[in-house]
């Protein structure tokens, strides 16, 4: 039996977790734009390198597995409805602020505050190929976790479990 939808903390995802959940929010991302014809100033083609709008579209894709279970009430849709025109706006808003558009990707420019190095300049880099370049972009995100996991254990002490 498949386990209930719960929420995704991205931040504490293992390697093996994010693999599946990229792999799941990806698919739901197509299927999503495709279904209701969003623009790229909605959903973008490089979402996936901007974390303003992942923990977004995964939120909205939790909503929409919570309001679409069998078990939910018959208008649970209705809200996830409501609630998706609301989503758009803020993924409009999104979207405008980190820069991303249909043929191009910048990352997101951040603001320096005071006594902080000033950011580095920001240059749009072409999207050539989306899908290859969201798998890219995925195994280094799973090899960084697998090798943050991987530098725990090692300083892991198995005698007395506490980290050195």
């Amino acid at each position: 039996m498949a386990e209930p939808p719960h929420p995704i903390n991205w931040n504490l995802l293992t390697a093996d977790e994010a693999e599946a959940e990229w792999l799941e929010l990806n698919r739901w991302v197509d299927w999503l734009r495709k279904t209701y014809g969003l623009p790229a100033s909605v959903v973008p083609p490089a979402w996936f390198r901007h974390s303003e709008l992942v923990w977004e579209l995964s939120a909205l894709h939790l909503h929409w597995l919570c309001a679409y279970d069998p078990e939910e009430n018959g208008s649970a849709p209705l809200g996830w409805h409501r609630d998706f025109a609301e989503a758009r706006e803020r993924l409009r808003d999104w979207v405008a602020t980190c820069g991303t558009r249909l043929d191009r990707d910048r990352p997101t420019r951040q603001t320096t505050w005071p006594g902080e190095e000033p950011a580095a300049p920001v240059e749009d880099i072409p999207i050539i190929n989306r899908d290859s370049e969201f798998v890219d972009f995925m195994m280094a995100d799973v090899e960084q976790r697998r090798d943050a996991e991987e530098a725990f254990y090692q300083r892991l002490n198995p005698d007395t479990g506490e980290v050195s």
